[in-house]
This record gives C-alpha cells, structure tokens and sequence, in this order.
C-alpha cells in the first residue's frame, strides 16, 4: 500500500511539473509574467484607482478570463463593439481589440486625434512596452489570443528597441528627386482643417518614384497626396497654389473642392506623424508629368489655442532605366450599390485578372454606412484567403504586401462589403457623404 502511495505522489508531482512547464512555455503565460506583469499588475490590482476606472485586476492568475472576449468599461470602446481581446484572430481580431488600441505606441497620433474618448495609452505617460512586446502580443492576438500552447517565437520578447516620440523637424532634401513643403499653416481652435493645395510639378516627361518619405507636425490625422486620373476633364482641374478648404467655419462641407475631389487618383499618403514607404527593389510608380499632386493635409485641433500645422515630402526618383516592373495604380469599384431602407446588405463584386498579376498595396473606401469591408482571394490554391479586413470606414488601413500577393490569370479578388442603412430612403453609389462607395485602390505589376 505504501508502494503505490509513493508511486502515485511522484506521478502527480511529475505529472503536475508537466502541467507547470507547459503553462510556463505557453505565449499567455509570457505576456502574462514578462508584459502584463512588470508593465501592468501594479496599478491593474483591486481597490486602486485605476481598477475602478477599468474594472481590471491583472495582478493575479485570471487575467486571461478579465480580458478576453470581455467587454470594456469604457463606453465609447464598448459603443465601438471592442473587446479587450479579441479572439476573431487576424486583422479582425487585432482591430477589434481594446487592449491593441490602448498599447499601440506607433499608432499614437491616431489614438489622440480619433479616439481621446477612450483615455490614456498605456503604460501611462510615455512609458512604452518594447517593440519586442508589442509584436509578442500582436502576433498573439492576430493568432486568436489563445490560452494554452507556444504560438509565438519568445525570441521576439528580445527586442528592446522602444518607440520615442520624436521631435518635428524638415526632411532633408532627397538627392533625386524633390520636395514638397506645405505651411505652415493654422488650425483654429476646436475645429477639424482640412484642405488640398493643388502644386505644379512643373514635370517634362513622366517621373518614376520609388520612395516617398512625409514629416508632419503633431496633430495631424492624416496626409495623402493625388495625382488626378488621365480622363480628369481641364476644367474640372483646381488652380495651382490656392488652399481649398474641405469645410466651412460652421463644419458644413464645400460642394467645389468635394467636386475636384471625384477624378482624385491616390499616390502617397499616411496617417502617422511621418512616412518612410519603399517600393520593392526594380518596382517604382509613375508619376505623370500632366497632373501636377494635390496636397490634402487634415489637423484635428481640440484645444482652445491656435494649432500650427506643416508637412514636409520627399519624392525619391529613378532612373527609367533601373526599373524591372512599373507600378500600377488601380481602383476597383462596384457602382452598382442598391442599399434598401431599415436593413443591413452584404453586396460581393469579383474582380478577375486576365494575366499574372501581383498586388503590392491595397486599401478600401467607402461611406459611414460600412460596417465591414473584405478583401478575399478568388480561385487557385489560396481561394477564399482574406488578405484585407476593416471596420473603419473613415481611416481604412493601407496594406503593403512584401512580396506582392501573385494572382493568376482567370484568378481575382473578392470584395465583399456589409452596409447598414438606418434610412427610410434606398441608398446607391455616389459621391456625397449620403451616398455609398464599395472601392479598392493600391497598386500592382504584371
């Protein structure tokens, strides 16, 4: 009798040293010792004052139940439809995750212009997590946040390298190419400027860029740069050097600068404080040398002071000669929009290649009715893989694929994009912000 009493405490103590190896080995139990645990468990503990404020105790062994797929205390988070963590996996997953929003230092400007409502980041202050834990995470949520198994390399934890705000300063002149300098410029108080400054290029033939860098000042919620498309009638085209202002004092919109900006071809553009986007090797864009690039910086300004907004462009050029492939800009939009009244539509539009194509940049657009745009692969061995997903119909994510995605002749791309329509009246395409789009632009080679 006592034999098997030994031999049962020694399996149980294996047994259960197994059971601990295999909790500590897990990705959850890493961020939960080496990310939550330095970064987040002294002020995330009951009775403190930010307990109170979020509801989260991550000081003990149920974080994992105090986060996922749990919603937050925050209301606007919670009106966003957010969880903490998510576990949809992917870019669904990581979009629609609370905790994502809060740590995303890289992603800092867009959190303090578009979600303010949704507190401080996190760490407080600028105490960032490392960039090694930022990626750990994000490659945990992205594979559906799971509880148990090694899902992601702990050699990513190494990387200490930690982002820093870093101050505004002009760019250096590119050493081929040019640079396009906007401002500065004011943004009143209170009050959301957006613009576009429509600048001579004064270009002699067709320029081929492969690099494009932006520096903007803080406050900026975003900057693109359009060329406009080969059928743009000349009338229709804006003056050179004359700032059009998107909104009137008021907020109201100005129905002549939305009129310039239906024949707009996307070139350039970010969401970040700056840019630096290199085309792969022997890829580069055409610049035409008939349209000139038409500036549209946007400054979100909520203080009661005067904001000072300016942006810096370098536009790097090559040589003709030293590109293998010459990038295209496409846009693929279905037009045939028929949104009934007091219903939510799924519309799908496949949009097939005639010969080998790769895809190097895709981004969606459309109107305040999406609530969801997907981008799947149509035919061949990838068919049905989703390579674009967003619920963010104002600042939709512009994806670089590196290598670009290959799609075979015959094969395409799927959109698929869900609408509300809260209206009594059918909604169909169109270019007032009442209307709908369902588009994809980005660029490819053949």
């Amino acid at each position: 009798m006592k034999y098997y009493l030994q031999v049962s405490i020694l399996l149980f103590i294996f047994s259960g040293c197994e059971e601990i190896e295999k909790s500590e080995n897990s990705s959850w139990n890493l961020i939960q010792e080496q990310i939550l645990a330095p970064n987040c468990a002294n002020c995330h503990i009951t009775g403190t004052a930010i307990y109170k404020q979020s509801g989260l105790d991550l000081s003990g062994g149920n974080a994992y139940n105090e986060m996922v797929n749990v919603l937050p205390k925050n209301i606007s988070a919670k009106d966003d439809e957010l969880v903490i963590v998510s576990t949809e996996g992917g870019m669904k997953g990581l979009s629609k995750s609370f905790l994502w929003e809060k740590i995303n230092a890289y992603d800092r400007e867009h959190f303090l212009s578009d979600h303010s409502e949704y507190g401080q980041m996190m760490p407080p202050g600028e105490n960032f997590l490392t960039d090694g834990q930022l990626q750990f995470v994000r490659s945990w949520i992205e594979a559906g946040a799971p509880e148990t198994g090694i899902i992601v390399d702990e050699k990513i934890l190494t990387d200490s390298n930690r982002y820093k705000p870093a101050p505004f300063k002009p760019l250096p002149q590119p050493k081929e190419g040019f640079q396009l300098h906007l401002g500065p410029f004011e943004v009143q108080p209170n009050f959301e400027r957006e613009f576009f400054h429509y600048t001579n290029m004064n270009l002699t033939a067709d320029m081929y860029v492969n690099r494009v860098e932006i520096e903007m000042r803080p406050g900026s919620h975003h900057f693109i740069l359009y060329s406009f498309l080969s059928e743009t009638p000349p009338s229709d085209l804006p003056n050179y050097d004359e700032d059009r202002e998107l909104r009137l004092n008021s907020g109201g919109l100005i129905l002549s600068t939305l009129r310039t900006m239906q024949y707009h071809q996307f070139f350039a553009g970010t969401q970040w404080p700056r840019l630096d986007y290199k085309l792969p090797p022997g890829v580069a864009l055409r610049l035409p040398s008939k349209f000139g690039l038409d500036q549209n910086s946007h400054y979100v300004n909520r203080t009661d002071s005067t904001m000072i907004g300016e942006v810096f462009t370098n536009i790097h050029t090559v040589s003709e000669s030293a590109i293998q492939h010459v990038a295209e800009l496409f846009s693929m939009s279905n037009q045939e929009l028929s949104l009934p009244p007091k219903k939510v539509t799924t519309l799908q539009r496949t949009f097939r290649v005639k010969e080998n194509t790769r895809f190097g940049q895709v981004f969606s657009h459309a109107h305040e009715k999406m609530k969801e745009f997907i981008v799947e692969i149509d035919g061949g061995p990838r068919d049905g893989e989703v390579i674009y997903w967003t619920d963010d119909w104002e600042h939709p994510p512009i994806l670089n694929f590196d290598p670009p995605i290959e799609i075979a002749n015959g094969q395409g791309l799927k959109l698929i994009a869900t609408y509300d329509n809260p209206t009594d009246y059918t909604v169909r395409f169109g270019f007032s912000s009442t209307d709908e789009m369902m588009i994809l632009f980005g660029w490819y080679y053949k």
